[in-house]
């Protein structure tokens, strides 16, 4: 992956809403007036991380001259799939190896859904071996000079020691779970370059490599994990990373329009296909395969990652084909960040950026890393932070656990956002949860405390947060 981060900060781009009778059309239970609700704030200076507040819902106008925030529950967006991270190689097995005890505590805490847990609902993870993974592989490795285009050799060993066993655990704590797959390399007999680094896809193997994604999500599903949605490759403009491979939009278009597509018809399978799965800098990557109408009907959406470009490219690519899907599906913290300078950076861009640009998600990349920043390949990265550091059984949390936590924790899956304004240096997303509850995240992305009003449905709350503190609302 790109080691350079952008700063960003142009205006957000909003498409079209729509107002109805259904989920979030403000008849929905409401929290009576006057009643206690509460908040959740995490500052940038760690003196509080998730710290529960109360907060007086009121009636009636503001009395005060705060800056004011509006909601509006009838106008309402896309539904969110979930928010969360991808589960590395190199992840489920820092996790894999602890005791059970602490293991079984940790995916509880990460994907329970009790007022301990975080409620992660989305979780991304790779094809063969991505670049954190403790060694290169595919699922079809072959000695120098031999092909297996009949994949008589492929097989899943490699992940069944700790990747699809962890999944296994994790799906028995939220069997609701929704699981994306990206490949970064197919097995290296296919590539032009016969490497794992870089190189294309030979034209010739367009086929056996549609045969080797079928089959790979056959044999997961066998195994009791579905796959959700795929992605054709992992940043297929960036062929530095070990594995990793390049691909064109024309060649996507192509792959998938003349043999993907078909093979997942003629197969039966329903999982999603999506496509880019790279930096928010080239929308008309994924604008020029949706271009293509024999590819399109094939296509569930676009994923974008945010280490060149500006979140706002995603709405970009949903003015130009509004009936495709949105995916946020990879940002970094590195071990150079600091910790109040990714959470304001993040929550901006990551979790409101993403959400208020029609994203139906919002991954965090890699969930776990050691004390080295590891495990990883040979010319992986070397600089990853995970959400949690696991040394042996001790787990420490970092500041993306509480980017994701900020969004999963109170947003599930079969949300809706709705519409919510920016004013001064508040900025904010807003939902409504499949239980009608109603939740705002805001940001105060400015350099001291700014107070302000939340206004929705005719009631009001006064807050107020510290420079780049975050805070979740319930309602």
């Amino acid at each position: 992956m790109l080691k350079q981060m952008l700063l960003l900060s142009s205006p957000l781009f909003l498409w079209s809403c729509s107002k109805n009778n259904t989920e979030g059309s403000g008849n929905e239970p409401v929290t009576p007036p006057g009643q206690t609700v509460y908040r959740w704030v995490t500052t940038g200076d760690q003196s509080l991380l998730l710290n529960k507040q109360s907060v007086v819902l009121n009636t009636g106008n503001p009395s005060n001259t705060a800056t004011m925030i509006d909601v509006d529950t009838a106008t309402v967006y896309q539904t969110t799939d979930g928010f969360g991270y991808t589960l590395t190689g190199g992840s489920a097995g820092l996790i894999n190896q602890m005791t059970v005890s602490a293991k079984t505590g940790l995916l509880n805490e990460l994907f329970g859904k009790d007022e301990s847990s975080i409620g992660v609902s989305y979780l991304r993870i790779s094809v063969g071996a991505s670049d954190l993974s403790s060694r290169v592989f595919s699922y079809n490795d072959l000695p120098a000079g031999q092909t297996d285009p009949d994949l008589n050799r492929f097989s899943l060993a490699d992940d069944t020691t700790d990747l699809i066993p962890v999944l296994k655990q994790i799906l028995a704590i939220n069997p609701n779970i929704k699981i994306m797959a990206s490949p970064w390399s197919p097995p290296v007999w296919m590539k032009d370059n016969q490497n794992s680094m870089g190189g294309s896809l030979l034209p010739a193997n367009y086929g056996v490599y549609a045969k080797y994604l079928v089959r790979y999500i056959q044999e997961m599903k066998a195994k009791g994990i579905s796959i959700d949605a795929l992605t054709i490759q992992n940043e297929p403009q960036h062929g530095g990373n070990n594995p990793s491979m390049l691909m064109t939009a024309l060649q996507q278009a192509e792959f998938i329009k003349n043999h993907l597509g078909p093979q997942f018809r003629a197969a039966g399978i329903n999982t999603k296909i999506v496509i880019w799965d790279h930096n928010c800098d080239h929308p008309e990557y994924p604008i020029t395969v949706l271009n293509d109408p024999q590819a399109k009907q094939y296509i569930d959406g676009s994923a974008f990652h945010l280490y060149n470009g500006d979140i706002s490219a995603l709405s970009q690519v949903k003015q130009a084909h509004p009936d495709k899907a949105l995916y946020f599906t990879e940002q970094w913290t590195g071990k150079n960040g600091s910790f109040d300078g990714d959470l304001k950076w993040h929550i901006k861009n990551v979790i409101i950026g993403s959400m208020k640009n029609h994203s139906k998600v919002a991954l965090e990349w890699n969930l776990a890393n050691d004390p080295a920043y590891g495990p990883h390949t040979p010319g992986g990265c070397t600089e990853c932070k995970g959400a949690l550091t696991i040394s042996g059984s001790t787990v420490n949390r970092n500041v993306a656990y509480y980017i994701v936590a900020h969004a999963s924790k109170f947003v599930p899956a079969g949300s809706v956002r709705i519409f919510s304004t920016d004013a001064g240096n508040i900025y904010t997303a807003a939902f409504i949860t499949p239980a009608g509850k109603k939740v705002i995240i805001a940001l105060n992305n400015g350099q001291s405390e700014e107070a302000f009003n939340i206004r929705i449905n005719g009631r009001w709350l006064q807050s107020s947060l510290p420079a780049g503190a975050v805070a979740s609302f319930v309602i």
